[in-house]
């Protein structure tokens, strides 16, 4: 079981279920929306995530026709996304995640477009765009 919060504390979850598919993106849409160098961004089934309070206080951004990014509309952690074409997916942000993480990132990615100013540190294999088998 894992549980979460954004900043203020308003936004509160629970996983129940794994955490598959880790990866840290480094694309400019994801250092954007997290202010840092890269998002590091897990799936959990939809049926293993819960609201414990504060579902009404996200507010949602489309990042495109398929996509929903939900953000703390207090504080602007931003906690999750949907997607039309995944309805049984949720896909979190884990730095919302105050439970230490048993699962571990797979893969960096869209490191052709990082930060000029960030170094990449590890042995996590780095991928040019989406790691392989993924299309989107």
């Amino acid at each position: 079981m894992y549980k979460g919060s954004c900043l203020c504390g308003k936004v509160r979850f629970e996983i129940s279920g794994e955490i598959k598919d880790i990866v840290c993106c480094h694309c400019s849409e994801c250092r954007k929306v997290q202010g840092s160098a890269f998002a590091t961004n897990g799936n959990v089934e939809k049926g293993s995530f819960k609201f414990i309070s504060g579902d009404s206080e996200l507010t949602g951004y489309a990042a495109n026709s398929d996509q929903t990014k939900y953000f703390c509309k207090h504080c602007g952690s931003p906690i999750m996304s949907v997607k039309k074409s995944e309805p049984d997916v949720v896909r979190i942000r884990l730095g919302t995640i105050e439970s230490d993480i048993s699962e571990r990132p797979k893969a960096h990615i869209f490191v052709g477009s990082k930060a000029n100013w960030e170094e990449i540190a590890g042995d996590i294999p780095q991928y040019e765009e989406f790691e392989p088998g993924r299309t989107k």
